[in-house]
């Protein structure tokens, strides 16, 4: 059934008054990153404001230092966000599509009580330009409210493949409503199939204790549609963690499946050392990464668990599954010694 199969003893410690969240891997240190700047594309947004203006900006490329420059000019004509007032106190906002994540936000000065902010400012990103013709630049203008009720008041989308770069000049465009995407807070990864099996202790018969304690045992088989973030591909592997344990008794991978946007992977991991009860305190972390010299990059993940936000009586933040997830969990927990199998979507953790 597979190519690698690895069996990794597992035992939670619950005498901890606090469970080991922190990692020994620098690349889950950029998860939590990761995660702050997605949340942050979707935060806001409570103003039911129509779109309405123009926005004037160029866009450039500093072959020396391999930076990507968006000179952001000025906006005419905004919607008014506060009627009473007549104010609205603009900025802009700028990302890279389709991973909002990996490259993170830019955004100007606000400029207050003006429907017709004048910036001349220039948002900056490191990014080689192999890498940046893959990418849409996200430009969106939004309304600063001081407790953080931001209201959007318009944006535009542009296909980094076919824009013409020898274009420095600065042009307006009309602000647009925000795509479905964005007010759906859609933000596809990928899919990952694979099948997880609980095998309860003694439960095999034969010899007495059989196995001695319980088996979780997680069967990664593939994954589709990963970001592309090279024009050759992307360079992927799969991590695993058992949570609250994120000792490296607890972490396992698969190979690197190298310029392959659907890679197949065909890896089994066996963690030991469950009991049944344990099986509602305990998240199996899956998360992909597409693999680099200097240093890996995140690209999607689940968490299969109970999503209770609770482990072993603590509270804690990665017990998040979604539906699906916790769907999945509860029918492998039902169902004792058979392979349960799932298609489910990468998401930010």
């Amino acid at each position: 059934e597979s190519d690698t199969a690895s069996e990794i003893s597992f035992q939670f410690n619950r005498h901890k008054k606090t469970p080991s969240i922190g990692s020994h891997s620098s690349d889950m240190a950029s998860v939590s990153s990761v995660s702050g700047s997605v949340l942050s594309v979707y935060s806001g947004d409570f103003g039911s404001v129509d779109a309405q203006g123009t926005v004037e900006f160029a866009l450039d490329y500093d072959e020396k230092n391999r930076e990507f420059q968006v000179h952001v000019s000025q906006c005419k004509d905004l919607a008014v966000v506060d009627e009473k007032k007549g104010r609205s106190d603009p900025y802009v906002k700028t990302y890279l599509l389709p991973d909002k994540a990996r490259m993170g936000k830019r955004k100007t000065s606000v400029k207050k009580r003006t429907v017709n902010p004048v910036y001349n400012e220039v948002l900056r990103y490191k990014i080689e330009k192999m890498v940046l013709l893959i990418q849409k630049l996200n430009l969106s203008v939004w309304h600063n409210d001081p407790l953080g009720r931001n209201s959007f008041l318009g944006e535009i989308e542009i296909d980094l493949a076919s824009w013409d770069w020898s274009n420095r000049k600065l042009n307006w465009y009309p602000l647009k409503p925000r795509s479905l995407s964005a007010v759906t807070g859609v933000d596809h990864r990928g899919v990952m199939s694979l099948s997880i099996k609980y095998v309860p202790p003694g439960s095999l018969g034969k010899w007495p204790n059989n196995p001695p304690s319980g088996e979780v045992h997680i069967w990664v088989k593939d994954v589709k549609d990963l970001l592309q973030l090279r024009p050759s591909g992307v360079d992927s592997f799969v991590k695993c963690y058992v949570l609250p344990d994120t000792s490296k008794k607890s972490y396992q991978k698969t190979r690197v499946i190298k310029r392959d946007t659907n890679p197949v992977f065909n890896h089994t991991i066996v963690y030991d050392g469950f009991h049944t009860e344990d099986l509602k305190d305990a998240c199996v972390e899956l998360t992909v990464w597409d693999h680099e010299k200097l240093t890996n990059h995140f690209l999607g993940g689940i968490r299969l668990g109970l999503g209770t936000g609770l482990s072993y009586g603590i509270s804690v933040d990665w017990m998040d599954s979604t539906q699906e997830e916790v769907a999945f969990w509860q029918e492998m927990m039902l169902a004792a010694n058979e392979w349960i199998e799932g298609l489910l979507p990468l998401r930010s953790l």
